[in-house]
């Protein structure tokens, strides 16, 4: 939760604000808003602001907010990470749906190309970062959950690592991972500020910070990331409807990272793999790590054209993969 000081409220404020285009801004849906200190300062700056809260006992205070204002802010009982739970029946509060989300704040869906509808403040849950960030990824891709509603941006605090991994380059040791290419195919990502662990977690009894361990990649700040989606995403062969495919491609391939391609392609019966290589000027021998996440959608754009390949031989494992996940 934002617990932070009324100053680090204000630098998130002034992060969240810059570089937007004139006009009207989209509205502002921010998680787990707590006692409302950045809440007060987006407010005070002429934001409007939705808040989605999950603990009941900061509600009535956020609601004597809300009934001060003249419709600027609106507070309702949920958890953003909770959003579209993959169950049978009702869904129990504070889980929600994002159609109803967004139906009681007014958004409506916009197509993919056009404007940011809404943009989301929050800071990812530590014990489930990774697999939210493959949460929110999967929702990208095949446009579900707020991505139905059209580019969502986001605006999280995720821990240092984290970003490391979702920024990381080919040949960088650890780092370079699936999530490095899926993330910076789908997104512009933005490093808008960083702060001490300190800010946000309380000392443990013998006195230490509540950090996360990290043993080969640095984490001694959360960072606050923009993640916009990219407007060309499925402008070309990637699509909704077969980006479940993409994504398993990426994690086959980066699952033994010093593999060769040839060796990949030629795993899944793909005998003229190292002609399609040659005819994306891809070196035959190039390492699973050794290329940039644009060469990766090339690749797969490629294999789409192609009458090689065909997406049923391994439609179970995709599958599979995405059952995991959620």
């Amino acid at each position: 939760r934002f617990i932070a000081c009324p100053q680090l409220a204000r630098t998130v404020q002034r992060c969240l604000r810059a570089g937007a285009s004139p006009g009207p801004q989209p509205l502002l849906l921010e998680c787990a808003p707590g006692p409302g200190i950045l809440t007060r300062t987006l407010l005070n700056a002429g934001v409007r602001v939705v808040a989605l809260e999950s603990n009941s006992a900061f509600l009535p205070n956020l609601q004597s907010l809300e009934n001060s204002l003249d419709g600027q802010l609106k507070v309702i009982y949920g958890d953003f990470f909770r959003l579209d739970p993959l169950v049978t029946g009702t869904v129990k509060p504070p889980a929600m749906c994002s159609d109803k989300l967004f139906e009681t704040m007014g958004v409506a869906a916009v197509p993919w190309r056009a404007d940011v509808p809404v943009k989301i403040f929050g800071i990812l849950p530590q014990k489930k970062e990774r697999n939210t960030l493959w949460r929110l990824l999967f929702a990208l891709y095949e446009c579900s959950s707020i991505y139905r509603y059209g580019r969502a941006e986001l605006n999280i605090f995720i821990s240092e690592k984290e970003y490391q991994v979702l920024t990381a380059k080919p040949g960088e040791a650890r780092a370079y991972q699936a999530l490095s290419v899926l993330w910076q195919v789908g997104c512009e990502i933005q490093l808008l500020h960083t702060e001490p662990w300190s800010s946000f977690v309380t000392n443990l009894k013998n006195g230490g910070l509540a950090v996360p361990k990290s043993t080969w990649l640095p984490n001694d700040h959360l960072c606050l990331v923009r993640l916009t989606p990219q407007q060309n995403l499925f402008t070309g062969g990637l699509k909704p409807t077969n980006s479940a495919t993409f994504i398993f491609m990426v994690k086959q391939c980066l699952a033994k990272p010093k593999s060769r391609l040839t060796d990949r392609l030629n795993s899944w019966s793909l005998d003229s793999g190292g002609k399609l290589l040659r005819e994306l000027e891809i070196p035959k021998n190039a390492e699973a790590r050794k290329l940039y996440p644009e060469d990766y959608r090339r690749l797969f754009e490629a294999l789409q054209n192609s009458n090689m390949f065909t997406e049923t031989w391994f439609h179970d494992e995709v599958l599979e993969s995405i059952r995991k996940i959620n």
